[in-house]
């Protein structure tokens, strides 16, 4: 039988009264220039989410291939690192936590030294142990998706964090751009949370924003979005972003259901003192 209990997750490096942590994705939407990554910022923070999360790499660290299309996109969306010193104290004056993904130790390295609470590792690495190895001997907390990951793999990553950390964060997601919301299997939820004792979330790539609410439902405590200021925004990852307006709509229903979940501890509850002097006994 599958028992949930949701966590402090204050406990795992999250700094929130909230139950669950919403992150706006930003990723690269910032397209390269540090003025439409603040403008990111700004929108997310009037939204009500948690936190903003960007991608710290060089590109040829990230990408072998020079002539790769890839390459070229990564390249002309590479910000310096002294700029997510900048986009921090930018994220801190708008009452936003700030955060990244680095692709390289040499990144991972930058972002502790400014004091980033801590590290999101992509799918795409969670098999590259030996970055792995380098990243948790840094000992920050750690979140990390499970996109094309069977559960062996993920298995691992959490042995690796694990030693030199207790705030683990594994994040179920489907590394499909856009992904249909019938293949979400967020079931898989239910899954780490069996096997992990750590908090679970859910990185999210559809279109929709209901799917993040049935995440919450059944059990995810940090939730990560693609975000864009609005749909006119050319930006790299438009196909799986949503737009402020959708963004507060999603945070505002996500806090609703926090509330309709409720805490799970079986008591008198103070919307029944009026009707518990009719209970009947023997």
């Amino acid at each position: 039988m599958v028992i949930f209990k949701r966590k402090r997750i204050k406990n795992f490096g999250f700094n929130s009264k909230n139950s669950t942590y919403i992150i706006a994705e930003i990723g690269i939407n910032h397209d390269g220039n540090l003025n439409t990554a603040k403008d990111l910022i700004r929108s997310a923070a009037k939204t009500g989410c948690d936190a903003v999360k960007f991608q710290t790499y060089k590109t040829e660290n990230r990408v072998k291939n020079k002539k790769s299309l890839i390459f070229d996109i990564l390249k002309k969306c590479e910000l310096k690192l002294e700029d997510f010193y900048t986009l921090k104290k930018f994220s801190k004056k708008n009452n936003i936590d700030f955060f990244s993904t680095p692709f390289d130790i040499e990144s991972a390295k930058y972002l502790k030294n400014i004091g980033v609470n801590f590290f999101k590792i992509a799918s795409f690495d969670v098999t590259n142990q030996v970055f792995l190895r380098k990243v948790a001997r840094l000992r920050k907390p750690v979140i990390f998706s499970t996109g094309m990951c069977n559960l062996k793999e993920v298995s691992n990553a959490h042995k690796i964090f694990s030693r030199f950390t207790k705030k683990v964060t594994i994040m179920h997601c489907v590394s499909s751009y856009p992904l249909d919301p019938k293949n979400a299997d967020l079931n898989c939820i239910k899954t780490l949370s069996n096997k992990f004792n750590c908090l679970i979330g859910y990185s999210d790539h559809t279109n929709s924003i209901d799917v993040p609410l049935y995440a919450v439902a059944a059990g995810a405590q940090v939730i990560e979005k693609h975000y864009m200021i609005n749909k006119k925004m050319n930006c790299v990852d438009k196909a799986v972003s949503i737009t402020e307006k959708d963004m507060k709509e999603m945070v505002k229903k996500i806090r609703f259901l926090e509330n309709v979940l409720g805490s799970g501890s079986f008591q008198l509850r103070k919307s029944e003192k009026n009707i518990v002097q009719f209970r009947r006994k023997s």
